[in-house]
């Protein structure tokens, strides 16, 4: 015991395990056998094994202690040190960790050092600890701060900082925040009922685009989520397959049965899903697996199975008013950070709110009205023009402030600003959807009714929304029977000359000679004589029990011999022989004294 306590040779270290001197050269090679047969039979040195195993974890740490404290022997305290600072350093990486999971599992000496040690350490311990090593553990760790919302990365410097549209980005989360669909989700109505009481039904959101069918279903999300009473799961029909609708319903399945919490699947554009992908959802809705959530611009009684559509509830969102609009621009205003200015120079007050800004940025109140009224009932493009105004002026003010020496300069958007990224009003309109066919509509029963005005304008609604000149030219001609008719025989000639016409130049030429022929239809007399008749007609064949009556035999051509033998033609008057009005029997003898003029049709 006494040699083991003399200090060590100059060029000799010491084993941490075994206590042992050596060169070195040689202490690595050593340490790997010391270190492997520790582990196998137990008994690295006589010194550790007269101690219990609980003991071995203290002698390391008092030998840590003496080795780090100046109260020590100089002889000793270098050579310890230079020991710990060897093994703590100078060992490969991959050696040191095979180290570390060996003396892991026996408790050995230095378990706590080759393993880097996430145990908490003594007072004394610690405050002898490296200094390194207690700096890195004084080190405060910052962790970026979590986003409560999006909008707090805006400023008046960067407005739109986020690589999305404006329109996505302020979208709302509750209904406190949804404008302009109070008869859908008032206060008084059952829907917002049941979404007040997190009863969900299966819906189908049909309206215009951007009048917040996608925002009422995060909405419903964003409330499912607090309250934890459901999953929500979004998908696209423009992208969506069938396997994987197939797959979310399976996990729908699985949280049902495991977990006892309902999942909401919202389809977006579900309309683009066919009849038979659509009987996809039937069994699981019809059960309440999934709560479907369908959002479609199309009427569904057209787009939509109607199996799938006897399982929903149907609501009907309208296009925004322009008060709605205005309300929607006036909270992004307010989400920004910017202001609001009326018409007129800054105010002091204004002059004041600069906090201190690069860039104070005021919206006038008429560019807002322009927005609200040409975007068309749309919030999405609302807001996107809103954006694009705003930056369009920022980039522009930045430009002028590099090349100045000031450090502050005032953004006025005005309502010229706003025309110029909007360039002319939205005009919804679907070519081979339902508005196509309400717009058509509207012109016929405008001129039936001569309005030469309305006419018009719902013959401009469809041209300018890209509608074919020579669909809305056939029903000029169709009109021109039905509805004028007798009380102005030339108005089909007009009509085909019109159809002739733009057929020859094409739009946008004929827009002008599809204008004229509307406005001389709603101009002409009306007469249903013609129309009625021939609906009186259909309706006699469709009515009539039994087989046709038979062409009478005077009426009938004989061009052979046999067929006058058989009294065809016979009896027959040509009428160009006398000189006066013929008496003479046209109809079946059923059907003698029918007006067809006169009588109201029965039946289909």
């Amino acid at each position: 015991m006494a040699n083991e306590m003399q200090p060590p040779a100059p060029d000799t270290v010491q084993c941490p395990v075994c206590f042992k001197d050596f060169t070195a050269v040689t202490v690595n090679e050593h340490l790997d056998v010391c270190l492997l047969k520790s582990v196998t039979d137990g008994s690295p040195s006589t010194k550790v094994e007269s101690e219990p195993p609980v003991k071995k974890c203290r002698v390391s740490a008092e030998y840590v202690n003496r080795s780090m404290s100046s109260t020590s022997s100089s002889s000793m305290a270098g050579t310890q040190s230079a020991v710990f600072s060897l093994f703590q350093n100078k060992g490969k990486p991959a050696i040191q960790s095979d180290r570390s999971s060996l003396f892991t599992s026996k408790q050995s000496p230095v378990s706590a050092f080759s393993k880097g040690g996430k145990r908490a350490l003594p007072k004394a311990e610690f405050e002898s600890a490296s200094p390194v090593r207690l700096q890195s553990q004084q080190q405060p760790t910052t962790m970026p701060k979590e986003k409560t919302s999006e909008t707090e990365d805006f400023s008046p410097q960067q407005p739109f900082a986020l690589d999305k549209p404006l329109a996505e980005i302020l979208r709302p989360n509750t209904l406190e925040e949804y404008f302009g669909q109070n008869k859908v989700v008032g206060q008084q109505t059952l829907v917002r009922s049941l979404l007040d009481t997190h009863e969900i039904p299966s819906l189908i959101l049909w309206g215009p685009p951007g009048c917040g069918k996608t925002t009422l279903a995060h909405i419903i999300a964003s409330n499912s989520k607090k309250r934890g009473t459901a999953r929500f799961v979004t998908l696209s029909a423009t992208s969506a397959s069938v396997n994987e609708v197939r797959e979310v319903i399976k996990q729908a399945q699985n949280e049902l049965r495991l977990c006892k919490r309902k999942t909401i699947l919202f389809i977006d554009e579900i309309h683009r899903f066919n009849k038979s992908q659509q009987d996809t959802f039937l069994p699981h809705v019809e059960c309440g697996t999934i709560t479907l959530i369908g959002a479609t611009t199309e009427n569904p009684s057209f787009q939509v199975n109607a199996a799938l559509l006897s399982r929903c509830r149907v609501l009907v969102l309208e296009k925004l008013s322009v008060e709605a609009m205005g309300s929607i621009l006036k909270r992004a205003v307010a989400k920004l950070g910017f202001r609001i200015r009326e018409q007129g120079p800054a105010s002091p007050k204004d002059e004041d709110q600069t906090n201190g800004h690069e860039l104070n940025i005021y919206i006038e109140q008429e560019a807002l009205d322009t927005i609200a009224y040409l975007c068309d009932g749309d919030a999405r493009t609302g807001l996107n023009g809103l954006q694009l105004a705003v930056q369009a002026q920022i980039n522009l003010t930045r430009t002028n402030l590099s090349t100045q020496d000031s450090t502050s300069q005032e953004i006025v958007v005005t309502e010229e600003h706003v025309k110029e990224g909007l360039q002319r009003s939205h005009i919804l309109y679907d070519k081979a959807g339902e508005e196509h066919y309400n717009c058509i509509s509207a012109l016929h029963k405008s001129m039936r009714g001569s309005h030469e005005n309305a006419s018009l304008y719902w013959l401009g609604r469809m041209l300018e929304g890209g509608e074919d000149p020579l669909y809305v030219a056939r029903r000029l001609v169709r009109f021109a029977s039905e509805d004028v008719g007798l009380a102005d025989p030339s108005a089909l000639p007009q009509a085909v000359s019109a159809f002739q016409a733009c057929h020859f130049i094409g739009m946008p030429e004929c827009e002008v000679i599809l204008a004229q022929c509307v406005v001389y239809m709603a101009r002409a007399p009306k007469s249903v004589e013609v129309y009625k008749a021939y609906a009186n007609v259909k309706a006699c064949l469709r009515n009539h029990k039994g087989p046709l009556p038979p062409v009478p035999l005077h009426l009938r051509n004989a061009p052979t011999r046999l067929m006058k033998q058989l009294g065809y033609a016979k009896g027959y008057k040509y009428n160009p022989a006398f000189s006066g009005p013929v008496e003479q029997e046209y109809l079946p003898e059923e059907l003698r004294g029918v007006d067809f003029f006169t009588q109201m049709a029965s039946g289909p």
